[in-house]
């Protein structure tokens, strides 16, 4: 038996969502991973605007410049929160994208909401459809490695970041990863954050089964994930997806850690843009 998100909270509330609402055209959702914020998308969000579509990223609650309220850190709550945006940009046609925890949002809104006002759906490096070890999930990933994160936040923030960040953009693993800057500005992002949003979404994504949720993956489908992502192993994740919905189209990042947004920036605009223009006739053009 999992343990669900929901033992975890005792009262949602309505937050306060920083959100960014940039172009026109076809509304397109960018929703980040954690401990970040929307500011994780701005280069890819730039191009996609660029393409002729209507950009809208936010910052989760709790993360970057929404409000930082105490409860609210499960999959439902987040899910209505999405919705939220939905219903106050009175958005149809929307394609939703989703790096990381962003996964676990969008597979939350499909089967909370049966899909409604969504067209496409795209999941980059995503925690669906379940992460954690149990009896009847053996090759998930086994739930120290969880509880060994919150006591590392717990214990210092930002050494437990200095640590995390690298393994998520593969540094030491690829020739060209980031720059130590940029591990820091990382750092900087991801401290905005309240540290009880921060640990409750440890539990959010590591705890919560969207295996069924995937039943509601009634629209197009496009998963990138990559092969060396050590922090969310390609086999629990988008190889699971790929098995549960044949109809998906998986691209694989050949050696490539879990923070693609940015060691493969172009790579990832340009197959998102390549999925978004599908039957619509828009060229892509190469950066």
């Amino acid at each position: 038996m999992s343990v669900t998100e929901n033992e975890y909270e005792i009262l949602d509330v309505k937050a306060q969502i920083y959100i960014k609402d940039w172009g026109q055209g076809e509304p397109v959702i960018l929703i980040h991973g954690w401990p970040l914020s929307s500011d994780s998308w701005d280069w890819i969000a730039m191009k996609i605007v660029e393409a002729g579509y209507r950009v809208i990223s936010y910052d989760r609650r709790g993360f970057g410049r929404s409000e930082q309220t105490w409860s609210g850190y499960n999959y439902d709550t987040l899910a209505d929160d999405l919705r939220g945006i939905i219903e106050e940009k009175e958005l149809t046609d929307v394609s939703l994208v989703g790096f990381s925890m962003g996964g676990g949002e969008i597979a939350r809104y499909l089967s909370r909401y049966q899909a409604q006002d969504i067209k496409k759906v795209a999941l980059i490096s995503s925690v669906v459809p379940f992460l954690l070890k149990t009896e009847d999930h053996p090759d998930g990933v086994d739930g120290s490695v969880f509880q060994g994160m919150i006591d590392g936040l717990l214990a210092e923030r930002p050494k437990f970041y200095h640590d995390f960040f690298k393994d998520f953009y593969g540094v030491g693993l690829l020739k060209h990863a980031v720059s130590d800057e940029f591990l820091k500005w990382n750092t900087q992002v991801a401290m905005q954050a309240s540290l009880k949003a921060t640990i409750d979404c440890v539990r959010a994504f590591a705890y919560t089964d969207f295996r069924t949720d995937l039943l509601s993956f009634t629209v197009p489908l496009l998963v990138i994930h990559g092969t060396a992502d050590k922090t969310v192993p390609i086999e629990v994740s988008a190889h699971a997806v790929k098995k549960a919905i044949p109809s998906a189209t998986l691209i694989e990042y050949d050696g490539e850690p879990h923070g693609v947004l940015a060691t493969q920036q172009e790579r990832v605009a340009h197959d998102l843009l390549h999925f978004l223009a599908d039957g619509l006739n828009k060229p892509v053009d190469s950066f």
